[in-house]
């Protein structure tokens, strides 16, 4: 997968069909799997993250093209005005490319994929998948006390342990969303695999408050 970083509100990226086919998707299904299509979404941001850092912290802007052996996909963090009301697109209209509904994008990613013009809201909840070659490091972690207001859900696949995080909005800034992370990814590291297909196909070890149960059953 190609991508572009345009500003610190815009990237672009392009992935080939080939590619999306190589990531264990049909072509076919992602046109009309909403479910299927967002996994998709979700793991190319994944990626876009991990490479440019493009943390997503608020509404979207989002315009997808379907080429002749790809897509071309624009997400643009949405600015809003001091009364909280008012989206602001911070580039210019013609960086937009046009949509044509021929190409049936609009059942491509669901309800995260949008025409000209329109916009889509992101409700807001930061989640961060985390990947731990050993239990042990996991046990280290849940001595970190103030990780225990956190949304968490431990899973084990391909012999790995994943941590699910979620950040609620409204409850973390950003500042303190980046002290979690720094305490997280001193011993676990973001995983390339998404939650949907960690849900699908490992196993879930425990449903929540994954820190305070570890310390409990393995102090």
């Amino acid at each position: 997968m190609d991508i572009e970083r345009i500003n610190d509100h815009t990237v672009k990226f392009y992935i080939s069909y080939v590619d999306i086919e190589e990531r264990g998707f049909d072509r076919e299904e992602i046109w009309y799997n909403r479910e299927r299509s967002e996994e998709l979404f979700w793991e190319m941001m994944d990626e876009v993250h991990q490479e440019e850092d493009f943390l997503i912290d608020g509404p979207l802007w989002i315009q997808v093209q379907a080429l002749d052996k790809g897509l071309e996909v624009l997400v643009t963090k949405a600015q809003i005005s001091k009364d909280g009301q008012k989206f602001e697109l911070p580039i210019p209209e013609g960086k937009f490319r046009e949509f044509s509904q021929d190409d049936k994008i609009g059942d491509l990613l669901g309800h995260h994929f949008s025409t000209a013009g329109s916009i889509n809201t992101y409700e807001g909840d930061l989640d961060f998948l985390l990947v731990f070659n050993d239990f042990e490091d996991i046990i280290a972690l849940s001595k970190e006390t103030v990780l225990d207001s956190l949304s968490t859900k431990l899973y084990s696949f391909e012999n790995r342990y994943y941590l699910y995080v979620v950040f609620p909005d409204n409850k973390f800034d950003e500042e303190e969303i980046d002290d979690y992370l720094s305490i997280l990814l001193e011993y676990g590291n973001e995983a390339n695999a998404t939650i949907h297909r960690v849900e699908e196909y490992g196993k879930e070890i425990l449903s929540e408050h994954v820190f305070e149960q570890v310390r409990k059953y393995f102090s």
